[in-house]
């Protein structure tokens, strides 16, 4: 096999997770590597899983179906920067092998402290982490659950701010910091049932005291006024993982993307959408989907009965924050203006 081959079919395997890994590819899944795929690649900051298995296939998520991971490994799906991954040829298939980046420490009697290397993300952090920071969804309807709400502020005021002391009635942790939301969208299936309701954070909050059911909290920070009814939740733990795998789901999931927050009508690559999808349908961060747009209606020239043409791709996005039956998700690759409406579907392999 001579190098361009090797260049040509070893990329699809970028896997890492040994030193030395071992794909054993068909025809077809030859076909799925760039040509431009590199024989050498040095992992650095600001890398995503993503964007380095882009340089390999045609489609990124398909990386996993490809590689037979070295067992010993004991976390295959970390990279770090500095990681040299380089193209070779394994008794006629193609491989790929990772050389771990070592730093260099200098001995010395004094102690010297070595920053702890930090994983590359699947996907940019800078784009996600801001949003999961102000938005997540909860079932059932806000106001008519059991959710603690603000009552009033200090002497009764209406609305408060930074600094502020207000109270508020229902369950609020003690000696915690809570988060202090406002309902946004609320997202439903196309029979009208309910799928869960968008809250948007407004601010922080700290535990005061509280005397029977009412609690008085300090508010930390504001980025909106609080008002009457604004409901108070403890804060949810980060949910974007390092260690998340860009991956097709293994069964085939059609739904529709049905919500982008903050109301924007046309959507376009690196934007945050909902879809109606969840963990209930076996939905997992790092899942990707296949974004379809609906065939035209036309009527057939003969019958001149309406005729639906086949949906047409229009893009890929991938899965970040799934909750039960709604999905956050982050657009990667848009050929066209993306609506809610559009199909999301598991890509063809």
């Amino acid at each position: 096999m001579g190098v361009g081959q090797r260049r040509r079919y070893g990329a699809g395997s970028w896997f890492i997770g040994a030193l030395t890994l071992l794909i054993s590819l068909d025809v077809s899944a030859w076909e799925r590597v760039r040509d431009s795929a590199p024989e050498r690649y040095t992992v650095v900051e600001g890398d995503t899983l993503w964007r380095i298995a882009g340089r390999f296939l045609h489609a990124p998520w398909q990386w996993p179906d490809l590689c037979q991971v070295n067992p010993a490994i004991r976390n295959p799906h970390l990279i770090y920067p500095g990681d040299v991954l380089t193209l070779g040829d394994c008794q006629g298939a193609p491989c790929l092998s990772l050389s771990r980046g070592q730093r260099v420490v200098t001995l010395s009697p004094k102690m010297r402290a070595v920053p702890r290397r930090e994983a590359i993300a699947p996907i940019d952090a800078n784009i996600i982490r801001p949003f999961l920071r102000d938005h997540r969804i909860v079932e059932g309807d806000p106001a008519a659950d059991a959710m603690a709400y603000v009552v009033a502020g200090n002497q009764g005021r209406l609305i408060s701010g930074a600094g502020d002391s207000l109270y508020v009635r229902g369950q609020v942790p003690r000696q915690a910091d809570v988060g202090i939301y406002r309902p946004a969208d609320t997202y439903t299936a196309g029979d009208g049932t309910a799928l869960g309701t968008e809250l948007i954070k407004i601010g922080e909050a700290r535990y005061l005291r509280a005397e029977e059911d009412i609690t008085q909290l300090r508010v930390n920070s504001a980025n909106q006024e609080i008002r009457n009814n604004d409901l108070v939740l403890p804060l949810e733990p980060p949910r974007l993982d390092n260690d998340m795998v860009p991956r097709a789901p293994r069964n085939a999931l059609s739904g529709a993307l049905i919500g982008v927050p903050g109301g924007v009508r046309f959507i376009g690559r690196l934007q945050v959408v909902t879809i109606d999808l969840g963990t209930l349908d076996g939905v997992q961060a790092g899942h990707v989907f296949q974004i379809a747009q609906q065939g035209k209606v036309i009527n057939d020239p003969r019958s001149q009965a309406p005729l639906t043409l086949p949906s047409e791709a229009a893009g890929t996005l991938m899965v970040f924050s799934p909750y039960d039956r709604v999905s956050y998700a982050l657009v990667m690759e848009a050929s066209r203006v993306l609506e809610v409406g559009d199909l999301v579907r598991t890509p063809p392999r």
